[in-house]
Parts: structure tokens; sequence; C-alpha cells
């Protein structure tokens, strides 16, 4: 699915329904790669250990590639515009206890989608490299932080 809206920048939609993940789990994910580009949620989601992170990767390829393929653009120029994941229908399976007695044990599912879309205009341009913090050559370094003041002044007590 692709809708334009008033910035007229492309969108890209992808869903995962039924997801054997609870939502509170998956929006821990989800947080992480919210606003980010597409190759760098890759690498967080990669990096990522919760059991989550494996299907909301499936998720992100999907949408990568519904974009290449339905709409021509480029996977590496997009950023994830929204992610989230809504609850899904409870599983409710009952555990033998003691003494003839049951427990519920509720198997949460959760729809996971994630929305792509096109880096702005100004953001797709070069950007210049950034000039490198110049330190003051007249300052000494001892006297520029608290701790270096405290370091010396305790080494003018031992001594």
């Amino acid at each position: 699915m692709a809708t334009t809206t008033q910035d007229d920048r492309m969108r890209v939609r992808a869903q995962a329904k039924w997801v054997r993940t609870s939502a509170r789990k998956a929006r821990l994910v989800l947080e992480h790669i919210r606003g980010r580009s597409v190759p760098e949620a890759r690498t967080i989601l990669a990096f990522t250990q919760r059991a989550a992170a494996t299907d909301i990767e499936k998720v992100l390829r999907s949408a990568v590639a519904n974009a290449e393929s339905s709409h021509g653009l480029d996977g590496d120029e997009l950023v994830v515009e929204a992610a989230f994941a809504d609850e899904g229908p409870t599983l409710k399976r009952w555990k033998p206890r003691a003494r003839g007695r049951v427990n519920r044990i509720r198997k949460r599912t959760c729809h996971v989608t994630i929305v792509l879309a096109e880096l702005p205009e100004e953001h797709t341009q070069r950007r210049r490299p950034r000039k490198q913090a110049e330190t003051p050559a007249s300052a000494p370094a001892d006297e520029s932080t608290p701790k270096s003041r405290t370091r010396r002044r305790k080494k003018e007590a031992v001594a």
C-alpha cells in the first residue's frame, strides 16, 4: 500500500498479523528503529537479542521489498516513519494445578506494522563534512576540568 500526503513523500507499509509475541515486548524493539534509516534499522535489529527482533526484521524486509518492486524506490534511501504493534487475539489455554484446580495461560499475539517513507530532499543531498572542534592551545589541560584539579591537589598533598 502506498499513499501520499501533503508533503508528497511516498509511503510504503508492511504488516505481519498474529505474531506470537506480546505487543508490549514487540513495542520495546520497535522503539529502537522508529525514525531511523533502513540500513541503520537493519543493523540494530541484527544485534538486538530479543526474540521479537527476528519477526520485526522480516516485516522490515517485506516493506523494503514492497517499496523496491512496486514503486521503484531505493531501499537504502528510506526511513522508518512509523512502527507500531497492536494487540491481536489472545489464545487461552489451561494448565492443571494441584488438588484438581486449573490456571489460565494467555498466549498473546500482536500485529506489527512498519511504514517506510522517502527521505526528504534536503537529506538526500551530500552533506558537508563537519569541522573538527578546535581546542585552545593557550589553556593548560590541567586546569580545564574539575577532575584534573582534584588530582593535582591530591598529588600536592602527598608530596
